[in-house]
């Protein structure tokens, strides 16, 4: 079982865009790491997105590289500010390779929840559009697998 941590990539400010909306240099950096995500074949059960257009909208570029075997939604639960601990059990409950699409600091207490069951070890610097791979091992905790974000996508 994986999951794929995802921050959306760079986001307009509320000034110029109410909805906040990925900029062109936000789909570009989400684009570079699509292209990455291409190259190794990656395929899903899930994408779960936390509905903000920004989040969506790196969902559906992502998605555009990958195989997705269910569907692509909007998911309560994974707003900036949410609560991860039920998040992490609807994940262990899923048994599925999922991907979740969501913002700072959500994207980092999952996935410091799930590495090392505590909500406050930072583990992973999640710049924008950047993806983090976890994979659950044979004795049933969490490791990383990888981590790519654009600057390291464009090489």
């Amino acid at each position: 079982m994986k999951v794929y941590i995802v921050r959306h990539g760079q986001a307009a400010s509320s000034d110029v865009d109410p909805q906040r909306g990925l900029t062109p240099a936000g789909r570009a950096q989400v684009e570079k790491v699509a292209g990455h995500l291409k190259l190794l074949n990656l395929s899903v059960d899930c994408v779960w997105h936390s509905g903000k257009t920004r989040a969506e909208q790196t969902a559906q570029i992502l998605v555009e590289a990958m195989t997705v075997r269910e569907d692509v939604t909007a998911h309560a639960g994974l707003a900036p500010n949410d609560h991860v601990k039920p998040i992490r059990d609807e994940i262990e409950a899923a048994g599925q390779d999922i991907m979740i699409v969501s913002h700072l600091p959500f994207v980092g207490i999952l996935t410091s929840l799930l590495l090392t069951g505590s909500e406050s070890a930072s583990q992973i610097d999640f710049k924008e559009a950047t993806i983090a791979c976890l994979a659950k091992s044979s004795d049933n905790h969490w490791q990383i697998e990888w981590v790519i974000g654009p600057e390291i996508a464009a090489r």
